[in-house]
């Protein structure tokens, strides 16, 4: 570290990665509350379907074509989303897998979506199907970044697909041209630069939302399980999903809690 930087080098390194691809791909920072996730959504959807406690629970997602049709999917994945989100200890966990390289990328006072989500795509499923979009497009800030969980092994198109930055920028300049197109028009221009993001089960994605992305129908043979929340830092512009309402300070600093309390003295300006 040179006398006049600021930063660590570690520091350095994941922040010219995130600049450079807008999203980085790390080991979990907390295995076990990993697991101890995985493990919960396993059984509970087990015990939903009427079945016994999975022995792998990665083996048991994986293959959970096996026990439920399309038709019920997503209804299934609403009730666990319900139960994932009705554990007070759910939300601190799913921070703890990535806290640190959250606090380097995003910042250390953060403002954490309310609730996690679920995404789950059988084989050969074109119901469940997120056409390429940016975040930003339907009111989040620019200022957020998506923790992306697998739950499972994922890439290719068991996993979501992500625009480089440059030709991300290059196409949306472009976007007004697609307004009259639809969805699969856009990604027929994108995908000859769009990455399917390789990000295997104890491993963790975190990028940036103003980047075009989505993900097809998963043609592998087994289940795409994963999990994602948004992040930004709590002082950081809000677009249309607000704090309070979509987003929730979860990291406050001492001082930031002190100074909230301060009131002026009376009659302090006259």
């Amino acid at each position: 570290m040179t006398r006049n930087s600021f930063h660590l080098p570690e520091d350095v390194s994941l922040s010219e990665e995130f600049l450079r691809n807008g999203y980085v791909i790390l080991r979990t920072e907390s295995e076990d509350e990993l697991a101890r996730m995985q493990n919960f959504v396993a059984c509970y959807a087990a015990t939903k379907l009427g079945l016994a406690e999975p022995h792998n629970a990665q083996s048991f997602l994986d293959n959970i074509a096996d026990h439920i049709s399309v038709d019920k999917l997503n209804d299934f994945r609403l009730d666990l989303i319900d139960v994932m989100n009705a554990q007070a200890w759910m939300r601190p966990l799913y921070l703890s897998l990535a806290r640190s390289a959250i606090n380097n990328i995003v910042g250390n006072e953060l403002s954490m979506q309310r609730r996690i989500n679920l995404s789950i795509q059988i084989p050969d499923d074109d119901s469940s199907l997120l056409p390429v979009h940016a975040d930003v497009w339907s009111g989040d800030s620019p200022f957020e970044v998506v923790l992306w969980v697998p739950l499972v092994d994922c890439a290719s198109t068991k996993s979501m697909y992500l625009m480089p930055p440059r030709e991300d920028r290059e196409i949306q300049a472009q976007l007004a041209a697609f307004n009259s197109k639809s969805s699969e028009d856009l990604f027929a221009a994108i995908e000859p630069f769009a990455k399917f993001l390789e990000v295997p089960f104890g491993h963790v994605l975190l990028f940036s939302q103003t980047l075009m992305h989505g993900n097809r129908v998963n043609i592998e043979r087994k289940t795409r399980w994963s999990m994602n929340c948004r992040f930004k830092s709590v002082f950081s512009p809000y677009a249309d999903k607000k704090l309070g309402e979509f987003f929730e300070p979860v990291t406050l600093r001492a001082n930031t809690r002190f100074a909230m309390q301060y009131e002026l003295p009376r009659n302090f300006d006259e």
